[in-house]
């Protein structure tokens, strides 16, 4: 067995950080593992990997174990969900909206945390309960909040009402957690409005005076991953993959890339993608960072 590649790092300004990935711990959502999703990572060069699974931190300590092995700087966080109703399963399309939030440092870590065991408590499984003014009282500047995917607060309320809708959306984010701790998320899948959403998300991040991001929102490592990501989507809808027409993308779009196809995608969006190699610097950290300081203790 060949020893797996260390990672080298690239210069911020030609680099790229992923900052929205998920792994199979997104339960039915997710197809690989953290370790997969390490390694191609490094195949591509990335600068750093987030891995922010579904409102909880369940795959961390893999992801920080393959991490370290090979030098990856690990970013965490977790992809919340607001206003859910029911569990996702059996349904093509599970409730709620999204929040992606990223940890900065150990204490934003344990902030992130905190607020998860409390949802978790306050619903049941698969169904935490969380609303923004239950993320105010928590994150006091100790996240990064990024607007999120097609069930993002933002881009949902641009789909479904326009431009105004998204931004009474925008304004409420700003209101929670303040413009210095937000940015707009940029994503394209080759799905035929992916340019003209980000060229709204991104105006509309002009007018407030905030960043954009460019992600992947990837939830598989390669693009071979894309036939696994539908099967297990038709799983989780408790549908065969026929009915799942027309809920799914059409293309292996939702994978990790290497910076220079990240540059050529989002051109248009100056400094979109060297923000997110910035962000990935600035919040990396590793896990051990948060462990306790237990004293020694003898074990017979």
């Amino acid at each position: 067995m060949t020893s797996p590649r260390r990672h080298t790092g690239n210069p911020v300004s030609s680099s790229y950080a992923e900052l929205h990935a998920h792994s199979f711990f997104s339960f039915l959502d997710g197809v690989n593992s953290p370790a997969d999703m390490v390694n191609e990572a490094v195949r591509l060069e990335l600068s750093a990997l987030a891995l922010v699974d579904h409102d909880g931190f369940y795959g961390v300590v893999q992801f920080a174990e393959a991490a370290r092995e090979v030098g990856l700087p690990t970013v965490f966080g977790a992809e919340l969900t607001l206003g859910a109703r029911q569990r996702s399963n059996g349904l093509a399309d599970p409730q709620g909206e999204h929040l992606l939030v990223l940890a900065r440092g150990p204490a934003g870590y344990a902030r992130l945390s905190r607020a998860i065991s409390y949802a978790n408590l306050a619903g049941s499984k698969g169904r935490p309960v969380l609303t923004l003014p239950d993320l105010a009282d928590e994150h006091h500047g100790h996240w990064q909040v990024l607007t999120g995917c097609r069930k993002g607060t933002v881009p949902a309320a641009l789909a479904r009402g326009g431009i105004k809708a998204a931004e009474r959306a925008l304004d409420e984010l700003i209101d929670v957690f303040g413009p210095d701790n937000l940015a707009v998320e940029l994503w394209h899948h080759h799905d035929p409005d992916d340019d003209d959403r980000n060229d709204a998300l991104a105006a509309l991040a002009a007018t407030r005076n905030l960043p954009t991001v460019a992600t992947t929102n990837a939830h598989y490592s390669t693009p071979a991953g894309h036939h696994l990501a539908t099967a297990t989507a038709a799983i989780r809808a408790r549908r065969d993959v026929a009915e799942m027409n027309g809920w799914l993308p059409a293309s292996p779009a939702s994978h990790l890339r290497s910076a220079a196809e990240q540059h050529r995608r989002f051109a248009r969006y100056p400094g979109a993608v060297q923000r997110a190699a910035e962000i990935g610097a600035e919040l990396a950290f590793d896990l051990s960072l948060v462990a306790p300081q237990l004293p020694d203790f003898p074990v017979p």
